[in-house]
């Protein structure tokens, strides 16, 4: 009988009189029934690699155990960091979710008003220098890519990026006060 024959015959036999115990081993600890033969597959899989070789030296029974013992640790160190990462971002989330609502319930309706957001909109467009205004409402009010513009207005595409940087600064400047209606037009 050849070698490959005879390790693999001794490995067959090694698998099935440890796999079950050490499956409800580690899943005692990881919890899913899943995760705990995966991990006692890569223990299985890391003693067919080694080829036997520390077997000659060690006590097989200790090898499998600790082995399994350690790999369930990373395992589970594993989860802990993601779980904890998971619970960072689902904190946060909930935060800003809190800090929206709050926003939206503070928020003064009458700032919509029918005749007062007309106005305070035009008022603020129509303090923008003239280029700057024209390039302004044809992008955000007629919905003209800058490309566009830039072949229109027979200008530079930098200096339609250049006007909106300035229309954006001059209608924070005059907006401030109503940050929820910058943020709706300037969207």
């Amino acid at each position: 009988m050849s070698n490959t024959i005879k390790n693999r015959i001794e490995f067959e036999n090694i698998y099935v009189a440890h796999y079950s115990r050490m499956k409800r081993f580690a899943q005692e600890y990881v919890i899913r029934e899943e995760d705990a033969e995966n991990i006692v597959q890569d223990v299985f899989l890391d003693l067919w690699e080694q080829n036997f070789l520390l077997l000659t030296h060690t006590n097989l029974f200790a090898y499998l155990f600790t082995t399994l013992k350690n790999r369930c640790i990373d395992f589970l160190r594993h989860k802990t960091i993601v779980q904890n990462t998971a619970q960072k971002l689902q904190d946060d989330y909930t935060k800003a979710l809190q800090m929206k609502f709050q926003s939206l319930e503070a928020f003064d309706e009458q700032l919509f008003s029918e005749p007062d957001i007309e106005t305070v909109i035009q008022n603020a467009i129509e303090s923008l220098p003239e280029k700057c205004r024209e390039i302004f409402v044809l992008n955000k009010i007629e919905g003209k890519k800058q490309k566009t513009i830039a072949q229109e207005l027979n200008i530079s595409i930098n200096t339609v990026e250049n006007q909106m940087a300035i229309a954006y600064k001059k209608l924070k400047e005059i907006l401030k006060d109503h940050i929820p209606l910058l943020i709706f037009l300037l969207a």
